[in-house]
């Protein structure tokens, strides 16, 4: 009978650790955060409901797909903006009756301005919606994979202004440019600088069948003149954006904005000694 050899014993690595390890890193060098962070939780559903490896990988892979592009719809969202985050469910049709909502659920429905690189121009008094209408159709386009940004016309001015002073011009436009909608609010509230105008002038004609342009007005475009203090960059301007519009006339819309009544305005004074 052979002599039995004596029993050794040695330091063995923990594979099992030293897989997670490199697979920890690997994920991360990949950015996979969210596999990473539910890796065990993912073993266990697929323990739970018998996964064949070919579902398992398929699941991993329709979680990471519908997380990144959340997480991307969300980050456009965030760069857009936009002040106040208005939706289409919540505009008060039953208020404005004299509004076409046919005419706008379709163009919002279909987003074929999109593809067509059509504008939307909202003409109406103060607080009738103009803002809430046009910001429900950017973030619908934003949440349907295309980028956006809001931005007030008086800011916008300012901004092409400055680029002239600081050098920066050709970066500011190429950033408004970028965008595949571009909603600027509220035209005519303030009056621009001839400088101005010309510069808002080519930022519309760069755009101009290219890209979509959103635009709210209070003022009609016979007024524009009244601001814009150019009478042939007016005609050519509001001439290039209408050519490719979809004009909603809001003029005789119902103001949605609340108002203090008189008793409202007499509890609202402070009592005299």
């Amino acid at each position: 009978m052979p002599p039995i050899s004596p029993i050794t014993t040695r330091k063995t690595l923990n594979p099992i650790n030293d897989m997670d390890d490199t697979l920890t890193e690997q994920l991360k060098y990949l950015r996979l955060k969210e596999l990473l962070a539910h890796w065990d939780d993912l073993l266990k559903l697929a323990a739970r409901k018998n996964f064949s490896h070919d579902r398992l990988l398929r699941h991993v892979v329709e979680e990471e797909y519908r997380l990144r592009r959340e997480n991307a719809r969300a980050f456009r969202l965030k760069q857009a903006a936009i002040p106040e985050p208005l939706v289409m469910e919540t505009y008060p049709f039953n208020r404005q009756p004299k509004l076409n909502k046919k005419k706008i659920m379709a163009l919002y429905d279909s987003m074929s301005f999109v593809a067509d690189a059509q504008n939307i121009i909202w003409l109406g008094k103060t607080g009738c919606g103009k803002t809430g209408l046009a910001t429900s159709f950017l973030i619908h386009a934003i949440n349907q994979g295309r980028s956006g940004r809001y931005v007030l016309f008086a800011e916008l001015i300012n901004q092409l202004y400055q680029s002239v002073a600081d050098h920066s011009q050709q970066k500011v436009m190429r950033k408004y440019l970028s965008y595949d909608i571009l909603l600027i609010d509220e035209i005519g509230y303030v009056e621009v600088e001839p400088v101005q105008v010309g510069l808002f002038f080519t930022l519309m004609q760069k755009r101009h069948k290219k890209k979509p342009t959103l635009i709210t007005s209070n003022l009609g475009f016979s007024d524009w003149g009244s601001f814009l203090k150019n009478d042939h960059l007016t005609a050519a301007l509001i001439d290039r954006l209408t050519e490719t519009s979809h004009v909603i006339n809001m003029k005789q819309c119902k103001g949605l904005r609340p108002t203090l009544s008189s008793e409202d305005e007499l509890q609202a004074e402070p009592e005299k000694d």
